[in-house]
């Protein structure tokens, strides 16, 4: 008998990608249940065949009813069975029976009444964005939400240790053929699963709220569905993801002395990061549409190039996020690692859609190459200049072993200063905390002013000059109905006047592109940045209690006076990184600022210039009388 399953949530196809359109609560019949990547192969009611994502819907009893007391998605089924079958080999029919049971018991059940989404390894629906060129605002749907945690009661206390919720805090918005020069990245199936389908969506938009996102068919991600049944089993995409607790930092009797060190100096400002003597950049272009499964899936792929070597890597979009993966896990305890442009489902193949996820990918590559830590790590240096497939795999899987991550990574910092108390340490932590919040303020009602503006210009602005236009001209051949001789000049004069005020609300709708669109960007990227920080701040805070209940533990003999002393060494370190990237982030604030907004300002003044400039030839056709 044929295996049926029920929709769990509505998928669209991706026209031309041998998808099939289903929508929840709809059954299906699975004809191959694994075609590979997380897809399965089904047919509708319809007679209707296609790749519908595995973890979008749950097996039904051969009796077709649904399962409502252990239900199990596709993918949780082939896992479950596999390891009923190698228990059946290991031990007797009754104990593989048993263990079935408990497993069972303990996850299957579980998922039936989970009410979360499937994991960001399978497909999610998305809405498409706005495109640029269509004179709609491209970040109407955007979402607000992902800038931190600031909303909370307590946002700075609530996570001490460690910031993997820092995960997708900021930016929302996929990628072999030619450049000949370029190594073409891991070959599809290699034997760690390198290729496994990432190219799914996260959430559809960066900047605005997550009701505005839900309005255009977005679902946040990582957010929760109402109605949903089951969960993907919790298996680990990202090897070392569980990052040690602050107590292992602060407590530990002797750290290990790393190979790797960052060194922290004081310099005019204060503590800061040791510059690389040379620095460089990553040209993110020339994207490409590659294949995949016969070519039944599809995806891009960027070409990357840094500027030190000129040597070509080729990368796709899941690439990069394992890049952000290993950047945050590893520095995301010290330093902000924005998210990367989220991923979609429908129109991801779209010119205007990948010309702006290049866009940010380039502004994402950009602020890693200029971050002196981050652009002289291992794995960043890997990520860019790794020459074949051995040597990827190689580098990958040593990125993916490191012990030095989460707050282990302060152990490699030196600060070439004195010790800090306790006292200036937390005034420190304070002054960074009050400031990144009233930042992340500014940004925010910078973004609602600048996306207000940015409806207006191509909306209800445009309108209103092209009304003024068509009733000068209208007016016009009225008066020229009149069959008054003397009046031809006058007319013609008035026409042209109604085509400059069509001509201004052209450029009004195209305007916002030229300005405000990189002002919006830069504020943008700003936001995820500022989203980083409140794991960071808990994570110091955090720290600092700790060492403030040092007393009792050293009055209680569970301590010596000098592992305490070791602590308040060991958080001053904390706190020295947090001001070296204070120093550096307020650098390059000061210095994007200035250059966003003296654009925007020229590009304002050649507008209103331009704009100027066709009412005085406007005018002049109109005699002093």
């Amino acid at each position: 008998m044929a295996t049926k399953a029920r929709v769990m949530y509505d998928f669209a196809a991706e026209p031309g990608n041998n998808e099939l359109t289903v929508n929840e609560g709809e059954i299906i019949t699975i004809t191959n249940p694994d075609v590979g990547g997380g897809w399965l192969e089904g047919r509708n009611s319809k007679g209707e065949r296609g790749l519908v994502p595995t973890d979008y819907v749950e097996i039904l009893p051969s009796d077709g009813k649904d399962q409502f007391s252990c239900g199990n998605s596709v993918a949780d089924q082939a896992f479950l069975d596999s390891l009923s079958a190698s228990t059946a080999q290991a031990n007797s029919s009754a104990a593989s029976s048993n263990n079935q049971v408990d497993i069972l018991a303990q996850i299957g059940c579980i998922e039936s009444f989970s009410q979360s989404p499937p994991s960001s390894s399978s497909p999610s629906p998305s809405s498409s964005i706005n495109k640029v060129s269509s004179g709609n605002d491209p970040w109407s749907a955007w979402n607000a939400s992902k800038s931190g945690n600031w909303e909370t009661s307590d946002g700075w206390g609530a996570k001490p240790e460690g910031t993997a919720a820092q995960r997708n805090t900021s930016n929302n918005w996929d990628t072999a053929f030619g450049h000949p020069q370029a190594y073409q990245g891991p070959a599809t199936g290699d034997d760690d699963d390198w290729d496994e389908d990432w190219d799914e969506p996260k959430t559809s938009s960066p900047y605005f709220k997550d009701s505005e996102a839900a309005e255009a068919g977005g679902a946040p991600r990582g957010g929760s569905r109402a109605g949903a049944s089951s969960m993907k089993l919790p298996l680990n995409k990202f090897p070392g993801f569980a990052k040690p607790g602050m107590e292992q930092y602060l407590l530990a009797k002797q750290l290990a002395k790393p190979k790797e060190k960052i060194p922290i100096i004081v310099g005019d400002y204060g503590p800061m990061w040791v510059y690389p003597t040379s620095t460089f950049d990553c040209v993110v272009a020339d994207p490409r549409k590659g294949s995949k499964m016969y070519g039944l899936k599809s995806y891009i792929e960027y070409q990357l190039t840094p500027t030190n070597t000129n040597r070509s890597v080729n990368h796709r979009y899941k690439h990069f996020d394992w890049l952000y993966e290993r950047l945050l896990v590893k520095f995301g305890s010290a330093i902000p690692i924005p998210s990367l442009p989220d991923k979609q489902v429908t129109g991801r193949f779209e010119e205007e859609f990948i010309k702006m996820r290049m866009e940010r990918l380039q502004a994402w590559m950009t602020r890693m190459c200029r971050h002196p830590v981050i652009s002289e790590s291992e794995v960043f240096q890997q990520f860019l200049n790794f020459r074949d497939e051995k040597e990827w795999k190689t580098g990958k899987r040593k990125a993916e072993k490191d012990e030095l991550v989460g707050v282990m990574i302060f152990s490699t910092m030196e600060p070439e200063a004195p010790d800090l108390d306790l006292v200036e340490i937390e005034q420190k932590c304070d002054a960074v905390g009050k400031f990144t919040k009233a930042m992340d303020d500014g940004v925010k009602e910078l973004l609602t002013v600048g996306q207000e503006h940015w409806k207006r210009c191509t909306g209800p602005l445009p309108k209103e000059y092209q009304k003024i236009g068509k009733a000068l001209q209208s007016l016009a051949t009225v008066f020229s109905s009149s069959g008054y001789q003397g009046e031809t000049d006058l007319n013609d004069a008035i026409t042209e006047a109604g085509k400059t005020y069509e001509e201004i609300a052209s450029l009004v709708a195209e305007q916002p592109k030229k300005d405000l669109h990189f002002l919006m960007e830069c504020n943008h990227e700003y936001k995820g940045f500022l989203g980083c920080f409140p794991d960071i701040i808990g994570a110091h805070k955090g720290a600092i209690e700790k060492v403030k209940e040092s007393d009792k533990l050293v009055a209680t003999s569970k301590i010596t006076p000098q592992d305490k002393q070791n602590m308040v060494k060991r958080v001053g370190t904390m706190s020295y990184a947090l001001q070296a990237e204070m120093n550096h982030f307020h650098s390059n604030r000061i210095y994007d600022y200035n250059s966003v907004i003296r654009l925007y300002l020229e590009q304002q003044v050649q507008f209103y210039e331009t704009i100027a400039e066709k009412l005085r030839q406007a005018l002049g056709r109109f005699p002093v009388m």
